[in-house]
């Protein structure tokens, strides 16, 4: 007679910690989209951050790690090559992972509150000038293929000053060239009003009359989205990016170029000009008007004026 083994069958400790990770992690992704109505580009910047953290976790318990085995992290982080600013924005992902699992019961202690979190050197904004911009935004040649959309997205971050990503999820409905304004839509879907100049009026309204129409025809059922793909989809904030990087190529103005180049370049050239700071951080959509001062630091030229007008002693 064959006896059967009543032995219960344990799972081994690291498949089981692993999974266990994965579980908390996922519901803390889900936490931050539908309690805290985080945009979907923060939380998958979470997402992407704590599997990193758990690729160094590795098979040990973060409940069991101490303070002092926790600050290897960023220096791991370092030796992978990222940038100060991505290392602290690690640290910053996983104290809130932490005090998550503190608040659900998971840790008692939350050891990574007394992480320090990397200090940065505050960066001067690389700003193209207004010859520079001139021929970024005259890159799309015609007939090129979409030579009239691309022409409008560029035409609408200079006038606009608006973030990649608003421009990729503007819809008609946000698009007023009646009024010349559009509404976008930032971080934590503020919404702001930002006015347009005639020259991003005429390349949108050229865009919709010849372009748009066809694309549109390409997918059912035609979707809203102000700037579409050769598919018909929403053009993605990663391609609208590449085709940035593109036309730079095309203009000779490669050197110290992101995403935010043609924002940067729209709030240094407006103070330049003698715009009100407070005015040019509504434009922005800035939650703080610290974070606008940093253009005020850009344009030396305006500062000297401001000081030969003003100054006794000039």
């Amino acid at each position: 007679m064959v006896r059967r083994s009543l032995k219960k069958v344990v799972k081994p400790r690291r498949e089981g910690a692993g999974a266990e990770a994965l579980q908390w992690r996922e519901a803390f992704v889900r936490y931050l989209a539908s309690e805290c109505q985080l945009s979907a580009n923060t939380v998958a910047a979470y997402r992407r951050d704590l599997a990193r953290f758990h690729g160094w976790l590795g098979s040990r318990r973060l409940a069991n790690l101490s303070v002092g085995e926790l600050a290897e992290y960023p220096g791991w982080l370092t030796d992978l090559g990222l940038a100060s600013a991505s290392v602290a924005r690690h640290v910053v992902s996983l104290k809130a992972y932490c005090r998550y699992l503190q608040l659900e019961g998971v840790l008692t202690d939350n050891q990574a509150a007394l992480l320090a979190t990397p200090k940065l050197w505050q960066r001067v904004p690389s700003v193209l000038s207004a010859t520079q911009v001139i021929k970024l935004l005259e890159a799309p040649l015609r007939g090129e293929p979409l030579w009239r959309r691309d022409r409008a997205i560029l035409e609408l971050l200079y006038a606009t000053g608006a973030r990649v990503s608003e421009l990729s999820t503007l819809r008609l409905k946000d698009t007023n060239l009646e009024e010349r304004r559009i509404t976008c839509h930032g971080k934590g879907d503020k919404q702001r009003i930002v006015p347009l100049g005639k020259s991003a009026c005429t390349a949108v309204a050229d865009y919709l009359e010849h372009e748009r129409p066809r694309l549109a025809r390409r997918r059912e059922p035609a979707t809203d989205f102000l700037l579409l793909s050769t598919r018909g989809d929403r053009l993605r904030r990663e391609r609208i990016w590449e085709l940035i990087k593109r036309y730079a190529a095309v203009a000779g103005v490669t050197s110290k170029l992101s995403p935010h180049s043609l924002r940067h370049s729209f709030a240094t050239h407006l103070l330049a000009g003698g715009a009100d700071l407070r005015q040019v951080q509504e434009l922005l959509g800035h939650a703080s008007i610290a974070t606008t001062q940093l253009y005020t630091h850009v344009d030396h030229s305006r500062l000297k004026k401001v000081h030969a007008a003003y100054h006794p002693r000039a």
